[in-house]
């Protein structure tokens, strides 16, 4: 049997080197019809940094093995020299072959909370936590310091390193002239899967808001009612897919189908999640699919590398970068170079993108018209320093899960980066933040513009502020409500 494998590296965050992601799968790509499909391009999204890729044998089979140890990465030449090696098993943490002068062992929650931790110095062997004698047993991370130099990584039931919130991978299948098929898994180990691919073409999903779904290139109405501007294109020379290098990041740039650029279209910039790339948001982000089959272009921008990975700077987290004047610098970039209406400029993003989409609508509200975010808060510490100044009032749509594990409904502290202490001010607090900010008045409207979502709609210069409680874990909300909501809004 000819089968196609690929391996998983993942470097966004640092492991050790018997570190194992130990999660394997084994099977089938056919149709319908039962007919094998090769060449079928199979990736993933659900793990750090996932840069790579497989497609499906002539008889279309697959193997993807992530069954790797990866080498070491930040640790002291002794702690290196000794092949340590980490194990979890029964709740219970093994450490051995450990060579260095102190080294701490801490173990966290979802928000990065410390739950249990051990230190010990001059060590030449090996250190155990378990976890069964500590409060500690639903614990989410494992950070190991040593000799001041740490390691972050997460914990499923093995050691294994996940993208937040999911506890084993996502994997994509594509092939064209068949809709994308994505399957989750189950079990660390799967064999024998089969994969039916469906014929046809991927459509937007349906979406349930009340919000008229109106062409992108319509005319919208706007909080001051501004006319819309009148773009001369005729010297745009940016038309096609590209990926732009702009204050030294990789800025990837796509452009709705049969898009000639001789009329003016809004813009969505998309942002990634924590350790995530600009690579792997622009095939996962869901509005983004949505935008440009609605004629939008859509951005997909890289955070900077930070302790966990590529994040953003939303205040007191999580890295040190400049992401307002960055954002800024692709806003001039683009409305230069390509056929983009100024005033019809969008931000969107899920878990750390979606706290990025909130900040932005703090410090960027003069040149961002509306945002969407998915699964983050307003950072508490922004709000009472009063660092959240939006320069008009800013229309934002939240979608929050009712039973996120990650960053929690209710709000919740989080140490998960070191020296970046961060407060989510919880779903409520929030959605009440921002209709306080935009001056809105009267009671939100319940179920609008969806089931679960209530939303102010008599606020400052016509803006709109909604939230949606939904029972999705710690995902992406309603793409086409997303797009829907922030659509109807144009800078004045």
């Amino acid at each position: 049997m000819t089968m196609s494998k690929f391996m998983a590296f993942a470097g966004t965050i640092a492991a050790l080197s018997s570190l194992s992601f130990a999660w394997t799968i084994t099977g089938i790509v056919s149709s319908e019809q039962g007919q094998p499909l090769p060449n079928v391009k199979i990736t993933s999204t659900s793990i750090p940094n996932p840069n790579f890729q497989a497609i499906s044998g002539e008889d279309g089979s697959f193997e993807i093995s992530t069954d790797v140890h990866l080498p070491y990465e930040g640790i002291s030449p002794k702690f290196m020299a000794a092949k340590t090696s980490v194990n979890f098993s029964h709740n219970i943490i093994t450490v051995s072959n450990v060579k260095a002068r102190t080294m701490t062992v801490s173990v966290m929650d979802a928000l990065g909370k410390v739950c249990a931790s051990k230190t010990q110095h001059h060590i030449d062997g090996t250190m155990v936590i378990d976890l069964n004698k500590t409060t500690a047993k639903g614990a989410k991370f494992l950070r190991i310091n040593a000799d001041g130099i740490h390691n972050t990584y997460m914990l499923g039931s093995t050691i294994t390193l996940l993208k937040d919130g999911d506890p084993l991978p996502t994997i994509t299948f594509k092939l064209d002239g068949y809709k994308t098929n994505n399957y989750t898994m189950t079990k660390e180990v799967e064999e024998g899967v089969s994969i039916v691919m469906i014929a046809g073409s991927d459509e937007p999903e349906s979406s349930s808001s009340e919000i008229a779904p109106a062409s992108s290139s319509e005319t919208v109405s706007s909080s001051s009612a501004a006319p819309e501007p009148v773009i001369d294109c005729s010297r745009k020379t940016l038309k096609t897919n590209t990926e732009l290098t702009i204050d030294g990041r990789k800025v990837i740039v796509k452009f709705p189908e049969g898009f000639t650029g001789d009329k003016a279209v809004p813009m969505l910039i998309n942002y990634h999640q924590i350790y995530g790339s600009a690579t792997g948001w622009a095939e996962e982000s869901k509005i983004g699919k949505v935008a440009l089959a609605d004629g939008a272009i859509s951005i997909y921008p890289d955070g900077v590398e930070g302790d966990m990975g590529q994040a953003w700077n939303v205040g007191p987290c999580c890295t040190t970068a400049d992401d307002v004047q960055f954002t800024r610098d692709i806003i001039k970039e683009l409305t230069e170079n390509a056929c983009v209406n100024p005033k019809r400029i969008y931000t969107a993003g899920w878990s750390m993108g979606g706290g990025m989409t909130n900040y932005a609508g703090c410090k960027l509200a003069d040149v961002i018209a509306a945002g969407a975010s998915s699964a983050f808060d307003l950072a508490k510490e922004v709000v009472d320093a009063g660092q959240c100044t939006p320069a008009r009032p800013y229309p934002i749509i939240n979608f929050r899960s009712t039973n996120d594990g990650v960053v929690n409904y209710n709000g919740a502290f989080s140490q998960i980066v070191p020296g970046m202490a961060i407060t989510f001010m919880g779903a409520k607090a929030t959605f009440a933040e921002w209709a306080k900010m935009n001056g809105c008045t009267g009671e939100p409207k319940q179920n609008v513009p969806g089931d679960g979502c209530e939303t102010y709609e008599t606020c400052n210069g016509g803006a709109k502020v909604t939230l949606c409680s939904q029972n999705i874990d710690h995902n992406e909300g309603n793409p086409q409500m997303a797009w829907d909501f922030v659509k109807q809004f144009s800078l004045p």
